[in-house]
C-alpha cells in the first residue's frame, strides 16, 4: 500500500526522484501520515490527542489538516506550506494540491455552536486538481477531474472535468471534455484554445 501510494505520488510530480526520498523530505507525505494517526484518535473520540497529533504535524509541516476531515488514497500534497483542510472536508482518491491551498469554511465564527455538526467545508471528488494558492469555500462539491487554477477563489460547486480560474471561479473548460490525464500544474496552455 506505502509503495502504490509513493507511486501515485512519483508519477505526478516530475521533481521525485525516488520513492525514498518522497518518504524522507516531501512534507505532505508527513502530513498525510501524521493526518491517518490523528483521524484514528478522533473516531475513537480522542479529540484532544488528535488534535495535539495535528498541531504538532502543523508546527512539523506547514501544512494543518483537521482531525476530522475524510481524505481518500493516494492523497498528495505538493510543497504544502499554507495549506489548511477544514473540520468537515471530504477529499476523494487521487486528488493533488499546491501549497497556501484553503479548503475553508464561509460563515463567521458568529453563533458558533449553531455551527457545530453541521458541513461547512467543501467535497472534493476523485482525481482533481488544485493549483497554489486557490481557496476553495463553503459547503460545494468540486466533481471529478476538475482543475482549479492557481489562485482561484471558488464559491459555487464545480462540474466534473471543469477548469476554473479567477477570482470568482469560473469555468473555462467551455467543452466538459472528460479528459482524466494528469498535468501537474492543474491546467496547460491546451486546455484554454
Amino acid at each position: 500500500m506505502i509503495t502504490q501510494y509513493l507511486q501515485s505520488i512519483q508519477n505526478r510530480d516530475p521533481a521525485a526522484k525516488s520513492k525514498i526520498s518522497i518518504l524522507l523530505t516531501y512534507p505532505g507525505v508527513k502530513a498525510f501520515f501524521f493526518h491517518k494517526i490523528a483521524h484514528f484518535f478522533c473516531l475513537a473520540k480522542f479529540d484532544l490527542i488528535a488534535r495535539i497529533i495535528s498541531q504538532f504535524s502543523r508546527f512539523l509541516t506547514g501544512i494543518e489538516i483537521h482531525p476530522k476531515a475524510k481524505i481518500g488514497k493516494n492523497f498528495f500534497i505538493d510543497h504544502g506550506m499554507g495549506v489548511v483542510i477544514g473540520e468537515t472536508s471530504e477529499i476523494g482518491d487521487n486528488v493533488t494540491i499546491y501549497h497556501a491551498v484553503t479548503l475553508g469554511g464561509i460563515s463567521p465564527s458568529i453563533k458558533s455552536d449553531a455551527q457545530r455538526n453541521v458541513k461547512r467545508h467543501p467535497t472534493i471528488k476523485n482525481n482533481v486538481v488544485i493549483g497554489s494558492g486557490a481557496q476553495v469555500l463553503g459547503p460545494i462539491t468540486v466533481g471529478e477531474n476538475a482543475k482549479i487554477g492557481s489562485n482561484a477563489v471558488v464559491t459555487k460547486d464545480v462540474d466534473s472535468n471543469a477548469i476554473m480560474v479567477g477570482i470568482p471561479a469560473k469555468n473555462i473548460n467551455i467543452n466538459l471534455t472528460t479528459d482524466q490525464t494528469f498535468k501537474p500544474y492543474g491546467i496547460s496552455k491546451d486546455d484554454t484554445k
